[in-house]
């Protein structure tokens, strides 16, 4: 059914339009060289408890680690969710730090999807992936220079206003590596927000591992977030690891680990986060709570992808699809799950038909 929906939705995506920032990095995807075989092979560290093992073995004296890169691409919550949309066939509008004056190189295919502004320098990240997850290595200096002040002097006030005002899908995503972010959110809300006119329209934030940030700071985002519950419907996306942080600043002192402990804990957050949606995606499952109740979705979970950073961008893009066509939670999920799936797959973007493809061989591919 939520392939076939899809097929019939491509004209309907196409008219459909985003509006999304404001971060962006180069990513450079690494393997951590366990055994050097021969000047082409080698075995890579296969588990990040490995890398620690090492790591803390070298206290004291030294070691020498090998990284190999991989793949170099646009990267960055907000680029690649943005990407990620555009592939569906949405309209994007894309505001960020991608190089300034000029675009860094790595995102010009991305500014032939999608309407592309850039304010600042980009960050850079190294992803060092493992059959158990991923490590990122940030520079994120370039950050602070997205703020408000340079929006509207590099942007333009008018042009964010009209973007803010008529798109059908808001995001603001890396809320945890923009210093200045929760400014712009207030900014927003004191400037535009009660001019606004219309049918309510969606909005989505991810904060993005905030466990660097104060327990003050996140009160604050999450505080600024709920407000804007006021003018739409707003979505707040976590990953496992996330949602036990927010819980722990919200004195919910408890950790869920498995999908019925991760749902109750659902069920308190939205309790103290009275938003439209709350969405939480670990590795091989995700689950939305919404005025409905709490909806879980397996996915198509494979032991060893081609790739992980970025993965929960898509499945933030996909959800977000299924909502702007008027999915219920458990169809959006599933879209979401389905498009990270095909991603970690490929280490490419999926299409519509694509996705539906990819739907229709369930279970066990």
């Amino acid at each position: 059914m939520c392939a076939q929906k899809l097929l019939s939705a491509v004209g309907r995506a196409g008219q459909l339009t985003a509006f999304v920032g404001l971060d962006g990095f180069v990513d450079e995807i690494l393997h951590v060289v366990d055994k050097r075989i021969d000047a082409h092979k080698y075995e890579c560290v296969p588990a990040i408890a490995r890398l620690a093992e090492r790591i803390a073995e070298a206290a004291g004296r030294s070691t020498n680690i090998e990284l190999v890169n991989q793949l170099t691409k646009l990267g960055g919550n907000g680029p690649i969710m943005a990407n990620t949309l555009a592939g569906f066939g949405l309209k994007v509008t894309y505001l960020g730090n991608l190089g300034y004056p000029h675009l860094h190189p790595v995102f010009e295919e991305f500014a032939k999807r999608a309407e592309v502004y850039s304010i600042a320098e980009p960050g850079h990240t190294d992803a060092l992936e493992f059959e158990d997850g991923k490590i990122m290595l940030g520079k994120h200096s370039s950050l602070k220079d997205v703020h408000w002040t340079n929006i509207q002097e590099r942007f333009g006030r008018d042009k964010f206003s009209d973007r803010f005002q008529g798109s059908d899908l808001i995001a603001f995503v890396n809320w945890t590596m923009i210093p200045y972010m929760s400014d712009v959110w207030e900014a927003l809300q004191r400037e535009f927000c009660p001019a606004l006119k219309g049918p309510r329209r969606k909005m989505f934030f991810d904060l993005a591992d905030p466990e660097k940030r104060t327990a003050q700071d996140i009160t604050r985002a999450l505080q600024l977030i709920v407000r804007f519950e006021k003018y739409f419907d707003v979505m707040l996306g976590l990953n496992e690891k996330e949602a036990n942080e927010i819980a722990e600043v919200l004195g919910l002192n408890r950790k869920a680990h498995n999908a019925e402990a991760l749902s109750l804990l659902a069920r308190d957050l939205r309790a103290r986060l009275p938003l439209h949606t709350l969405v939480i995606h670990p590795v091989s499952y995700a689950l939305a709570v919404g005025a409905d109740g709490v909806d879980v979705v397996k996915g198509p979970y494979i032991s060893k992808p081609k790739i992980t950073t970025g993965a929960g961008d898509h499945f933030n893009a996909g959800f977000c699809l299924g909502k702007l066509l008027g999915f219920d939670n458990a169809m959006s999920v599933l879209t979401g799950v389905t498009a990270s799936g095909y991603y970690v797959r490929t280490a490419t973007s999926p299409s519509l038909p694509q996705l539906a493809a990819l739907l229709r061989k369930w279970p066990g591919k």
